[in-house]
């Protein structure tokens, strides 16, 4: 990814781009997968961690990034697509998305094609954050699980 189409990211969401944004967000987008605030730390060993952390509430308050608590007792977080509207005031449920948490690999992914079902609430009730998680085995999990048991 060239750093002017990082740049072009970080401007689309009215972000300011620094050397150190460009630094983080371009090892942000090398993830395939959610990573968690310690991945990338560990990824950025040069760079001061309150800088890393400052990137990330930065990038999630501008919607850049979306967070997510897949049950692992570690918060992750994704990369937003350009058009994706997660978190912003007066959102659709239709953008929000589902993730998967690999009990086996403990990845979490971003299932940006798997929309948030409509869950009717009673009157009075406002809905502020929606988690939704799947569990289970990703795909190579299953793959390995299936073939240990035809071994044995």
């Amino acid at each position: 990814m060239t750093e002017d189409h990082i740049i072009k990211l970080l401007e689309h969401r009215d972000i300011k781009p620094t050397a150190m944004r460009i630094l983080v967000l371009r090892e942000m987008l090398k993830c395939n997968n959610a990573f968690s605030l310690q991945s990338l730390e560990d990824s950025l060993e040069s760079v001061d961690k309150s800088t890393i952390y400052r990137c990330i509430t930065l990038f999630l308050t501008h919607h850049l990034l979306h967070a997510i608590d897949d049950g692992s007792g570690s918060i992750k977080y994704a990369v937003c697509a350009s058009s994706c509207h997660c978190g912003e005031e007066g959102e659709h449920l239709d953008d929000l998305h589902a993730h998967f948490y690999c009990v086996g690999c403990h990845q979490t992914l971003c299932l940006s094609r798997v929309q948030v079902p409509v869950v009717s609430l009673p009157a009075q009730f406002e809905i502020h954050d929606i988690n939704y998680v799947l569990k289970g085995l990703c795909p190579e999990c299953g793959q390995k699980k299936r073939a240990e048991t035809s071994i044995h």
